[in-house]
């Protein structure tokens, strides 16, 4: 099939991120059947969704991972001028559609060169590894990535995470961290907010709290240019709480997103918020024995990518992408979970990162010719 025949089929899956996947999976398992691969599926607890990684070629060490994520974040509420889960071709050299982009284009560069795979005579494996639930957290990129070290004896050299980048390599990106912070407080008439506690005046103060450790990370001189913004940043998206003007809330929820450069430690960060939590409990419970503060995750932490410049996946990238600059972004991904697997890790993918999770997403229709003319040069050279 292809390339734009793939991703018509690829689009047409409305699966969006904490939805069950098994219908794109499955129908990627199929194709891959009809040439001859098998593939494996990596199951979610109750069997709802899955991975799938496979092998192409012989089973020694040094091979490519090519990795993407199955799942899609919602249209709804957004305003298209076409279908969404259709692939829409207005002649303008686009081709628009949820996930067109990010990432369902690269899975289809990925699934049209399986017939340059088969045929070539591989000497160095190529794997595929589709995940799911990217968009919610990256849930399932680590346990992808580990089941490939368990499932094959030899060991797979590199990742491509062909997450949108316009084609260029991309070397390191920023790690991400969502907590859902919850006060509990004391309701009462809002005359007596001096005897009481207000939930959302002490969410406000963790907000202020949060944007001054951004800013004492900025004063260290914890920066990192290659990124834009260059510093890890702490942001409160959401904050809810209070019934009426005329009433002190006893409960507010807000949520920080914490994206922090390869040099800062998360852990860390989170942990000095924690302290200033317990710390802000003792002071405020003289007044009010019941004040709380609760922090959980949305998800596990994603870890952010460093890739050294040393690293023998970079003369790779470059060859293949025809690309020798190398960036960095901002969003997270799922390459620096394999990279913590042990596997030499760069994201590159066609598309720009622009058009993701917007109305009337597209990619270009030159970009996925970029994409296959890049994973044939990796066939050629695993071929060699």
């Amino acid at each position: 099939m292809h390339v734009i025949d793939l991703l018509r089929e690829l689009v047409h899956f409305p699966v969006l991120g904490g939805q069950s996947n098994l219908s794109i999976i499955q129908w990627i398992e199929g194709y891959l059947r009809d040439f001859g691969v098998a593939s494996k599926l990596v199951y979610n607890g109750d069997r709802t969704k899955a991975s799938l990684h496979c092998r192409i070629g012989p089973a020694i060490d040094g091979g490519v991972i090519l990795s993407g994520h199955t799942d899609v974040v919602p249209a709804e509420g957004q305003e298209w001028l076409s279908e969404p889960f259709e692939l829409t071709d207005k002649g303008d050299g686009r081709l628009y559609g949820r996930g067109a982009c990010d990432m369902k284009g690269f899975l289809a560069c990925c699934l049209a060169v399986i017939p340059d795979m088969m045929r070539n005579g591989l000497k160095k494996p190529i794997y595929l590894a589709f995940s799911y639930d990217e968009e919610i957290g990256c849930l399932a990129a680590p346990e992808l990535a580990a089941d490939i070290v368990d499932s094959y004896e030899e060991k797979p050299s590199f990742a491509i995470i062909g997450e949108p980048t316009s084609m260029q390599p991309v070397v390191a990106q920023k790690g991400i961290y969502i907590l859902d912070i919850t006060v509990n407080g004391s309701a009462g008439h809002s005359s007596r907010i001096r005897q009481e506690v207000s939930a959302v005046h002490e969410a406000a103060r963790l907000v202020l709290w949060l944007e001054e450790k951004m800013d004492d990370l900025v004063r260290a001189g914890s920066l990192d240019h290659r990124f834009d913004p260059p510093n890890t940043s702490l942001h409160s998206g959401q904050i809810q709480g209070g019934i009426a003007p005329n009433v002190i809330a006893d409960r507010a929820v807000l949520t920080c997103d914490i994206r922090v450069i390869p040099s800062d430690d998360i852990e860390m960060i989170v942990h000095e918020f924690n302290v200033h939590c317990r710390q802000r409990e003792a002071e405020v419970r003289q007044k009010f024995p019941e004040f709380k503060i609760e922090s959980t995750e949305r998800h596990p932490p994603v870890p952010p990518l460093d890739t050294a410049k040393s690293s023998p996946v970079v003369p790779l990238i470059r060859t293949i992408s025809q690309c020798d600059t190398l960036g960095a972004v901002s969003y997270a991904a799922e390459a620096g979970q394999f990279a913590e697997c042990g596997f030499h890790s760069v994201i590159c993918g066609p598309g720009s990162i622009a058009q993701a999770h917007r109305a009337n997403e597209y990619i270009e229709k030159s970009q996925l010719e970029a994409g296959v003319a890049m994973l044939r040069r990796l066939v050629k050279i695993c071929s060699e």
